[in-house]
């Protein structure tokens, strides 16, 4: 079920509540998540109070995963979206904001199903990958961080060989001018 709600100031765009309800059903049965799921679309405000309330972050975030509890009698949970936060993004990678609110959505799925991209192996990353190509969605949440890791793992590992390199050339004139006195 989708849940719009109102902004505290101004309005959001024109949001297509069925769209989005269809694609939450259907990334539902990709992901095999069974239950319930309730989305609520919601202002930076909103996410930013269910951030400090649930996860100590005092700053607002684009969506918020909250898993049923174990005995959940068919609900698996709920997931809250700040649809300015997705504007935003989908203005950042060149998609429209139904794209964006659909790949939040999918990423907030896995976490319900128990995925979590921050203590994995890549699994979830994986799986959020290959389960936005069958949903045709445009990049994934956990892709756009991907390439900034690479930069500052190749920055790392040039800086090290950079350390190397000297080194050796320290020891090897440390070495030569003992062997020369």
């Amino acid at each position: 079920m989708i849940v719009i709600e109102p902004p505290s100031t101004g309005d959001f765009p024109a949001l297509n509540r069925t769209g989005l309800s269809r694609f939450l059903t259907r990334a539902q049965r990709a992901v095999q998540l069974q239950g319930e799921v309730t989305v609520l679309l919601a202002d930076d405000a909103r996410l930013k109070d269910l951030n400090r309330a649930f996860r100590r972050k005092n700053k607002p975030t684009d969506v918020l995963s909250f898993p049923a509890a174990e005995n959940g009698e068919g609900v698996a949970g709920d997931l809250a979206i700040s649809v300015e936060t997705a504007a935003r993004q989908a203005t950042e990678h060149g998609h429209a904001l139904d794209d964006e609110l659909r790949i939040l959505t999918l990423h907030g799925l896995l976490h319900l199903a128990g995925y979590d991209h921050e203590v994995d192996k890549g699994e979830m990353r994986a799986l959020e990958t290959e389960l936005r190509a069958k949903l045709k969605l445009p990049i994934g949440l956990i892709e756009r961080t991907q390439p900034a890791r690479k930069v500052v793992a190749k920055k790392t590992a040039a800086k090290k060989a950079v350390k190397k390199t000297v080194a050796k050339k320290t020891v090897k004139k440390a070495t030569t001018k003992k062997a020369t006195k």
